[in-house]
């Protein structure tokens, strides 16, 4: 009688695990839709660690939250701390770029942060060229009919990110593709940016000619010129806040912009008896400032490559803290005796 040999078993499908879904109009956001099919060699020249989060990132859908603590939560084998080394890393080999754009309709219009991801690694032209135009056609979103009582408020995760890990021995990562015909480097702009200044950012440029010690970059002014607008949305002129923000100065600022952000938040005034419903036509629709990985303060796209500020590419990173030396506790002991016998 013939023996039957048995088949292998088939392995049980992993657990899978409900990821945290952002708020409307927060949350991930694919980059480019030109973009080849997942393979297992996409992320193959990245570190383990940064391998493992890029696996897991790249499956999530459109709207999965991407702020620190929820990845963290997902992900057994990294914390906080790992999750946020990681995203800086993803950063700066090109695979996200974290942004602030406008989201809302009508009078509901809101600043929101956003991540965009893509597959493929991208330089920093690419990412310019990328953000620049997506803040020009971009419209802000309309949020959602609330889900009816009841409804499941989280979905089945992707795979495993340790799917996603090349063995070894597989072929090198292709190059990235290049950049669409759409999204070509835009012409050189104009020579006279001042022309079409809002009147925030006018302000706002004027303050070091108005007191030296709150002299600002260009840079600089384009991330505060949305606070500064928001003042000019609830009623004042540009006297009153060239005012509210010179006044009472001290001696010395270590950090114009820091200082100035601190008063355009700290001293927002109420808004008008009309309401605020020039709130919305303040900021142009798909006004678009990138974000720094690492600290979050906001941009135009140029002024982070990398995804990262200035002060933070600069800063070297922390070094991991020594191991404690190794003390003679009996010797320890005898000098402290020795203390309590003195005079």
């Amino acid at each position: 009688m013939a023996t039957q040999q048995p088949s292998p078993a088939l392995h049980a499908p992993a657990s899978s695990r409900p990821y945290a879904k952002a708020r409307p109009g927060y949350g991930k956001r694919t980059a480019s839709g030109r973009q080849h099919p997942p393979r297992t060699d996409d992320f193959a020249l990245l570190p383990e660690r940064e391998r493992y989060i890029a696996g897991y990132v790249d499956r999530l859908p459109d709207g999965a939250a991407m702020d620190i603590k929820s990845l963290a939560k997902s992900l057994p084998l990294y914390g906080q701390m790992a999750v946020s080394s990681a995203l800086r890393a993803l950063g700066v080999a090109g695979h996200l770029r974290r942004v602030r754009c406008l989201a809302g309709e009508g009078e509901q219009v809101r600043w929101v942060s956003r991540t965009y991801w893509s597959r493929a690694a991208r330089d920093n032209e690419w990412w310019d060229t990328f953000l620049t135009a997506e803040g020009g056609h971009s419209t802000p979103e309309a949020a959602p009919a609330p889900a009816p009582p009841g409804a499941e408020a989280t979905v089945t995760a992707p795979a495993s990110p340790l799917r996603a890990t090349t063995p070894p021995g597989s072929p090198p990562l292709a190059p990235p593709a290049s950049a669409p015909a759409s999204l070509a480097v835009p012409a050189q702009r104009a020579s006279t940016p001042g022309a079409a200044a809002s009147s925030a950012y006018l302000v706002l440029a004027r303050l070091g000619r108005r007191d030296a010690r709150l002299a600002l970059s260009a840079a600089d002014c384009r991330a505060l010129e949305p606070l500064a607008a928001d003042w000019f949305a609830r009623g004042v002129d540009a006297d009153y806040l060239t005012r509210a923000l010179t006044a009472g100065l001290p001696a010395q600022v270590g950090s114009p912009v820091g200082f100035v952000r601190r008063r355009l938040t700290d001293k927002v005034p109420p808004y008008a008896t009309d309401g605020p419903a020039h709130a919305t036509t303040v900021a142009p629709k798909g006004h678009l400032l990138a974000e720094c990985t690492e600290c979050g303060r906001p941009g135009p796209p140029e002024a982070l490559p990398d995804g990262l500020c200035r002060p933070c590419r600069t800063t070297p990173p922390e070094a991991p803290a020594a191991p404690p030396v190794e003390r003679d506790v009996h010797a320890l002991v005898g000098q402290l005796r020795a203390l309590t016998r003195l005079p």
